[in-house]
């Protein structure tokens, strides 16, 4: 589902009138911030037609594309999580479902008996071989337009934009707006 809600994007010498009212809104950031929630909320929605031709949600592939990332080692339910940056419940309801799927196993750590480790069937690892050819020419697709310098440029600016909010955490810390 889009996060971003605007059919079209409001045009620059609208930011710049709205800043007349508003003296906290710079035009460039905004319109910076604007056209990248929409790639994203574009990209999001590319991905997920995608995967759902496939018969996969987006965090279900996610938990897949993670324990292929571990190679043969399980991982536990926690570091799946940790890694996935959603909570442990989250996790629990998508490895129930691939585990009910035959796309995952849950088996305990031989070394410590309390820990509960997550690994790919042979069926899951047959399944996401099967997809991940055509997954990585979508995201080529999606990148096509972009010469390989201009996606280091744009990996590097992505990195700088997430390191800022990281490090500042701004939005969580902008006043809050007068009742």
């Amino acid at each position: 589902m889009p996060l971003l809600m605007l059919r079209d994007l409001p045009r620059y010498d609208c930011l710049l009138r709205a800043a007349g009212k508003y003296p906290t809104l710079n035009p460039s950031a905004s319109e910076a911030f604007l056209h990248l929630l929409r790639t994203g909320d574009m990209v999001f929605s590319t991905e997920a037609e995608f995967l759902a031709r496939h018969g996969i949600s987006q965090g279900r592939f996610t938990v897949l594309m993670l324990l292929n990332c571990c190679s043969d080692e399980p991982c536990t339910p926690a570091d799946l999580a940790a890694r996935a940056g959603v909570t442990r419940a989250a996790m629990t309801g998508l490895v129930d479902t691939l585990e009910k799927d035959g796309i995952v196993t849950r088996e305990r750590d031989a070394d410590d008996r309390r820990s509960i480790l997550v690994r790919l069937t042979r069926a899951g690892r047959t399944r996401l071989e099967k997809m991940l050819p055509d997954y990585f020419a979508c995201v080529a697709a999606i990148m096509q337009p972009l010469r390989p310098a201009e996606r280091k440029q744009l990996v590097a600016l992505l990195e700088k934009i997430q390191r800022g909010l990281s490090a500042e955490k701004s939005v969580t810390r902008a006043p809050a707006a007068a009742a």
